[in-house]
């Protein structure tokens, strides 16, 4: 064996106090990088979705001639796509008998200001057109709802003799009803 002609240096024997200046050197680096670590590339992360508008907090274009409004039925839902649900409410004057008409309206959350209350977006159904509301359901991106009304002026109001299933989806920019056929008994 031949022996090395330069003389052992300081350096190239590993005592405790080097592995300790070694490991606390690593640590070092490994929490630096924690810390530095890279944002997701192009990825943000989604805010979350609002819950549906409050219907008590919405003005409705319903007048009752000095009578208050009642909100006979709400259902939430995403109709549009974006991900946030609207609020979607049947609303009538309250009437000490008979069956007054319904209007049908979409919420959305309000903006600026008033970002807390709920605004119409859409009317579906006018009270004007003297329907009232039942089988009412917000599913599938769609309102659902069954139309009652009259033949004719003669037929009480407490009675409605005409009912028609309608059903209203979000296309291109709004919304487009359509009669829903509804299953019968043989």
């Amino acid at each position: 064996m031949q022996t090395s002609a330069v003389p052992d240096l300081a350096h190239t024997r590993a005592r405790p106090v080097h592995w300790l200046a070694t490991a606390t050197a690593m640590a070092g680096v490994v929490a630096l990088a924690g810390l530095l670590q890279p944002g997701a590339a192009g990825a943000t992360a989604a805010p979350a979705p609002r819950p549906a508008p409050d219907a008590a907090t919405a003005h409705f274009p319903l007048t009752c001639g000095g009578g208050p409004s009642k909100i006979a039925q709400w259902a939430g839902g995403d109709l549009d796509g974006d991900g946030n649900p609207e609020t979607v409410a049947v609303v009538h004057c309250e009437a000490g008998s008979g069956t007054p008409p319904s209007g049908i309206y979409v919420l959305t959350h309000g903006k600026g200001a008033d970002a807390s209350a709920a605004r119409v977006v859409a009317t579906l159904v006018e009270p004007s057109e003297l329907k009232s509301v039942s089988g009412f359901a917000v599913r599938d991106g769609a309102v659902r709802a069954t139309l009652l009304g009259y033949s004719s002026p003669d037929v009480p109001s407490c009675c409605p003799d005409q009912s028609e299933a309608v059903t209203w989806r979000w296309k291109g920019g709004a919304f487009v009803r359509a009669a829903r056929s509804e299953p019968r008994g043989v």
